[in-house]
């Protein structure tokens, strides 16, 4: 396959118009892949930054929900295409083009948007969510795709077998062709020959465009579809003894997350600041792209109390530009832009975003506080989760959100 397929004849859409309810409170102002992550980044930063790294350049950001911040951070951030090459990074609002309905559904989100597919000659039409973590040379999944001469290829990745009732499970044949699909099944198919594991859909998508046109116009005439890839096109292209390839994302990484609800999301976070990474922002194989603010440097600062010198520290946490440690101590966290640590104060295993000041003898344990919240002097969040409950949000796992702005009373 030479290089001018590879950037001129894919068409890339990227799902970025859900609601995000199971992120509430951090999805409360902005759509979900707007929501900050790992610092500098917003989620939506590591699918569009896969598809550069991957040499597709014709992409096209399907929003609808709250999508002011995210609109803004792709038009700040990844001016970085040219367009006198015919390359853009456009985001398309839903605009009701083919009735009065908004976005139904994944499929019908494109659907609404077939026009884009017909006046750009796409063959290929590659379909991403814009709320997952991963690294993933899209290239090699195209590669294979044609090589089988698949209508369709799934991406998919090896769960255990008890994940399944999270998940779309694939079922596939001896040429990993698909053969049958399950959505969140209690009994799934396993991997043949591995009893122990299943494959999993990962939401990723690679059609012929001729294919997917047909198949977008048969479900739109059907009243009982929801309209959905996992849920109606994949089974029924399945059903109908169609080329359906499934792509084992395993060949590129074991690491793929779908951070879509709250626990899902402090975890990823957390995966970031292990000794050994799960996921490594700093490969430079790999660059991570974003839109970057122009603050200072970190600064860590000594502070003097009564002839005793009280440090700042920071242990195994990222800490962003412009953040200051100021005789606090700062464990397993992550820390966005411009946050303040003041002295005796202590961040344990908390996800802390931009402008975030944490005042004099606070304590932070297992939390996550959205951007320009003040901690009062010696307040404690995480330590006590009745408490919490009734000031804040608190998830399954017991991680404490708080929202936005809150103001939270000084009972100093």
């Amino acid at each position: 396959m030479n290089g001018q397929f590879k950037t001129r004849n894919v068409l890339t859409f990227i799902l970025a118009g859900g609601k995000g309810e199971r992120l509430n409170p951090l999805t409360r102002d902005r759509a979900k892949p707007a929501v900050p992550f790992g610092g500098i980044y917003r989620i939506i930063d590591f699918t569009l930054s896969n598809c550069i790294n991957s040499g597709l350049r014709r992409i096209f950001v399907l929003i609808q929900y709250k999508s002011f911040s995210l609109q803004k951070h792709i038009l700040a951030g990844w001016d970085v295409v040219s367009s006198q090459l015919g390359e853009f990074i456009d985001p398309i609002p839903a605009q009701q083009r083919l009735g009065e309905d908004w976005y139904k559904g994944t499929a019908d989100a494109i659907y609404q948007n077939i026009y884009a597919m017909q006046d750009h000659n796409a063959e290929l039409v590659l379909i991403l969510a814009g709320d997952h973590l991963y690294k993933m040379d899209y290239q090699k999944m195209i590669e294979a795709h044609l090589a089988n001469k698949a209508d369709v290829s799934v991406s998919c990745i090896k769960m255990p077998r008890e994940e399944s009732p999270h998940f779309g499970v694939i079922e596939v044949d001896k040429k990993n062709f698909i053969s049958g699909f399950q959505e969140k099944p209690q009994a799934p198919k396993t991997i043949p020959g591995d009893s122990a594991h299943i494959y999993a859909s990962m939401g990723i998508y690679l059609f012929n465009a001729k294919v997917l046109a047909s198949e977008l116009e048969r479900d739109a005439a059907d009243v009982r579809s929801d309209h959905d890839f996992g849920k109606n096109i994949i089974p029924k292209m399945v059903g109908l003894n169609k080329k359906v390839l499934a792509y084992d994302f395993g060949q590129q990484s074991n690491y793929w997350r779908d951070i879509g609800t709250r626990d899902a999301y402090y975890q990823a976070n957390m995966d970031l600041v292990r000794p050994s990474p799960s996921f490594d922002l700093y490969d430079k194989t790999w660059p991570l792209r974003s839109h970057h603010s122009h603050y200072p440097p970190v600064s860590l600062r000594t502070v003097h109390e009564k002839g005793v010198e009280v440090p700042g520290v920071v242990i195994d946490s990222i800490v962003s530009p412009g953040c200051v440690i100021e005789g606090g101590r700062v464990e397993r966290s992550v820390l966005s832009a411009q946050v303040m640590i003041r002295k005796h104060a202590n961040v344990q295993d908390s996800v802390l975003m931009d402008g975030v000041v944490v005042g004099e003898g606070a304590y932070l344990k297992n939390t996550i506080v959205d951007k320009q919240v003040a901690i009062p002097a010696g307040e404690k969040i995480g330590y006590d989760l009745e408490l919490d409950r009734t000031r804040f949000a608190v998830t399954a796992s017991g991680i404490v959100i708080v929202a936005k702005k809150t103001a939270i009373p000084d009972l100093t």
